[in-house]
């Protein structure tokens, strides 16, 4: 399994040009997130078609890279990411990328936005 990482403008649109050519191929984003510092930002993607995700990005012009991901399981309680990514860290292997994966037929994701209220009102709409 890869993971896309596409570096882009920290910008309203980002996120949706992107999703948008994924979702016009008719593949379908398994997981995702992304971080922006100053004005630039990096999204995160996991999708049901690795080769055709990479032809999508590659037609729109989009530039991207991939990493090779993993899963790790571990238990739901404080401490564990901190437990994993040390072990990681003491073996030389830098996390580049995580987030939550698909666990049963509905996935909750935390997204982080600069104003909550706009947000609210965009998506009750």
């Amino acid at each position: 399994m890869d993971v896309v990482l596409v570096e882009c403008p920290n910008q309203p649109g980002e996120v949706a040009r992107v999703s948008e050519a994924i979702a016009a191929k008719g593949i379908n984003i398994k997981t995702g997130a992304c971080l922006c510092c100053g004005d630039r930002g990096t999204i995160g993607l996991v999708t049901s078609d690795e080769s055709g995700t990479r032809a999508v990005l590659d037609e729109a012009g989009i530039s991207y890279r991939t990493l090779e991901c993993m899963t790790v399981t571990m238990p739901d309680r404080p401490g564990e990411l901190a437990r994993v990514s040390r072990r990681l860290a003491e073996a030389g292997v830098n996390i580049e990328f995580f987030a939550p994966t698909v666990l049963d037929e509905e996935t909750t994701l935390a997204v982080g936005v600069a104003d909550a209220e706009i947000a609210r009102k965009a998506l009750a709409g």
